[in-house]
């Protein structure tokens, strides 16, 4: 296996990790969306140049926008947990036209495209810049024909377009701004999911209508930064070919709602209450196996990840790389600590002869920087690496013979 194919292993092990754990802690229920995730990279949503290889698929938002004149002017995908939140609170039918208001980089799209591969998914962003990357993302994936991106202020919705079956919020936005939006909801089911509230904290809230009736449902508090709603016109002359973001009627029918008008002096008054969208529901998750069991799983999986990275680092010449594979090794461990004491995981012992090996390529940098002058130092230098693949061989030999432990034992 080559170092690109080990990687690619690496990254499909630490998504199926995250899915489990997200299984586990009953945040993940639709299965639909699992297959989603394992096949849509979220790789291919970051630019290269602010891509952490470490940070992809923890679950933590990513950094995929940055304006370096503009310090304030940085966007995230959301967390793997947020967009699970997200995209469950929607309920998508294979059928459904999704409006999205905030690009994300694209990924959320790319991922609801999967739930509702028959419908049609609009998105609608303020930032000119974002757009064009966003419109290459699903270019690179071929679902530019699926998923089309506006430059719009997203507080407008589209109401030409509408009705749309789902509408979803991905920023802060006040109460009173998401009426017109309510509007453009299908009567007969229409879901909207935002974060509504000001300041700090939000309340991701879920809003279903059924003919001029809105129910809610108060999910979740969150910390979202603001939906940005400022058309950027001075932005826009920077898009050499704004048809590449419009869209045609003939994509989408516009589908103006009977009554619309008559709703629109009309005051809206939202209904809360818990649960109003189970009986539509997508299928879920129902955990059959102890918790318990689950958790082993994850373990061995983690451990897994760990060997391939061993293996990796027994090969590796490199100084520099062997220093981010050490990384790579110890982040993993970190997560192993949760379950340190129900499965008795010996971390110390570990975590020892990791530091061993790290002092040994510290060592192997510092005599790179003084050179081959003489013979001495060329023995010193094979010394140092011998020793280092020793203790190499001695992590990867503890490291299998835990998982082998775990396997047999739990």
């Amino acid at each position: 296996m080559n170092r690109d194919e080990s990687f690619k292993e690496t990254l499909k092990n630490k998504k199926k990790r995250l899915l489990d754990t997200l299984v586990v802690n009953e945040i993940l229920k639709d299965k639909r969306l699992i297959k989603a995730f394992m096949e849509i990279p979220l790789e291919k949503f970051i630019p290269g140049k602010l891509k952490n290889m470490v940070q992809l698929y923890e679950d933590k938002p990513n950094l995929f926008y940055y304006d370096e004149h503009n310090p304030q002017s940085y966007r995230t995908i959301s967390a793997p947990h947020m967009i699970t939140i997200m995209l469950q609170g929607l309920a998508l039918k294979a059928n459904d036209d999704l409006l999205i208001l905030g690009a994300k980089s694209g990924y959320i799209s790319a991922l609801a495209h999967q739930l509702a591969p028959k419908g049609k998914i609009v998105i609608l962003e303020a930032n000119s810049e974002i757009a064009k990357l966003t419109a290459e993302n699903l270019k690179k994936l071929n679902l530019d024909n699926n998923i089309n991106i506006i430059v719009k202020n997203p507080l407008n919705g589209m109401p030409d377009l509408s009705p749309w079956q789902k509408i979803l919020v991905t920023g802060a936005i006040e109460q009173t701004k998401i009426f017109p939006l309510l509007k453009q909801l299908d009567r007969d089911g229409g879901v909207l999911f935002a974060p509504i509230g000001q300041d700090f904290v939000q309340t991701y809230t879920q809003i279903l209508r059924q003919n001029d009736e809105f129910y809610g449902n108060r999910q979740l508090q969150v910390k979202f930064s603001p939906l940005i709603t400022q058309l950027e016109i001075d932005e826009l002359e920077l898009i050499t070919d704004l048809d590449e973001f419009e869209i045609s009627n003939k994509t989408i029918a516009s589908k103006s709602e009977p009554n619309s008008l008559g709703m629109l002096n009309k005051k809206i008054e939202i209904k809360y209450a818990k649960n109003i969208l189970d009986k539509i529901i997508p299928e879920q998750i129902v955990i059959k196996k102890p918790v318990e069991m689950q958790n082993r799983e994850i373990i061995l999986s983690i451990l897994k990840d760990v060997i391939e990275n061993i293996q990796i680092l027994k090969k590796e010449e490199n100084i520099d790389e062997c220093f981010k594979i050490l990384d790579q090794i110890e982040l993993v461990f970190e997560k192993l600590k949760i379950y340190k004491r129900n499965f008795e995981i010996k971390l110390k012992k570990m975590q020892q002869t990791i530091n061993q090996i790290r002092s040994y390529v510290i060592i192997r940098k510092e005599l790179e920087k003084k050179g081959l002058s003489n013979s001495d130092m060329i023995e010193q230098k094979i010394s140092i690496l011998n020793k280092q693949i020793e203790e190499i061989n001695v992590l990867l030999s503890f490291v299998t013979k835990e998982k082998s432990r775990i396997e047999s034992v739990y």
